[in-house]
């Protein structure tokens, strides 16, 4: 794998860290298509009963690459799938059989924060940040849109959404995004620690209790892929990424 580690600390629990830290672990299409190919083969793995999923260096995830957003800026027909690679890739998350542990060790932007969402339970360091950045950008975050009212509520997802700001993890954990806040340096070690707590128990029933809680969670996506799609169609978006990328002297 181009884009993450795979580590097996105890016994029944796997750690998958992402490793683009030059590119604070911004999600391009290689990311996304072996995301959703690693969940799967980990649900299907006997040895593995829970999953920690983390990122290196200073971001969980900084989002989408911006530099792949300028390469679907104005394509429509190129947006649709790409909008499904992304959301097949949570979606694997979501539906992995065993349950995924969310340490956010940083920058959670974008995509980083809707990652966080698709996860079972969310730990973070005391130094993570969670926003929604696509506002910034002239879109809308697709995935979690439809999934944050499930998660934060209406009201949490609107405000983040909205205004695109920046939330620390003590807020995030008033929220509900987050479940646990750690200092830094033992935000990983008490991943681990929860996993193997769920990795101790019988298979089965964790299994038939993530699934569970995640029957009703299907609706509202297709409805996502033709709204976001078109605001990657729109100059605001193209002016935006420009503008971006600009600063950044690229």
């Amino acid at each position: 794998m181009e884009r993450f580690t795979r580590t097996d600390p105890e016994p029944g629990v796997a750690v998958l860290t992402t490793s683009r830290p030059e590119k604070l672990n911004a999600m391009d299409q290689t990311w996304f298509r072996e995301l959703a190919e690693v969940m799967g083969t980990i649900g299907l793995d006997d040895g593995v009963r829970a999953v920690v999923l983390t990122g290196s260096g200073r971001a969980f995830s900084a989002g989408g690459d911006i530099d792949m957003f300028a390469g679907l800026a104005g394509d429509v027909t190129r947006v649709r799938p790409h909008l499904k690679l992304v959301y097949d890739a949570f979606h694997a998350v979501e539906r992995c059989a065993v349950p995924v542990v969310a340490a956010v060790n940083g920058l959670a932007y974008g995509g980083g924060t809707e990652l966080a969402l698709a996860c079972d339970v969310v730990l973070a360091a005391e130094s993570a940040r969670f926003s929604f950045k696509e506002a910034t950008v002239g879109l809308m975050p697709g995935y979690g849109i439809v999934r944050g009212p499930d998660v934060l509520g209406r009201h949490w997802t609107r405000y983040l959404a909205l205004t695109g700001r920046t939330v620390d993890a003590a807020r995030a954990e008033r929220a509900g995004l987050v479940q646990e806040v750690h200092p830094d340096g033992e935000l990983l070690p008490a991943a681990v620690a929860l996993a193997a707590e769920m990795a101790a128990h019988s298979s089965l029933a964790v299994r038939v209790g993530k699934a569970f809680v995640n029957r009703d969670a299907g609706s509202g996506f297709n409805e996502s892929v033709e709204a976001v799609a078109l605001l990657f169609g729109t100059p605001e978006h193209r002016d935006a990424v420009t503008a971006f990328r600009a600063a950044r002297g690229r």
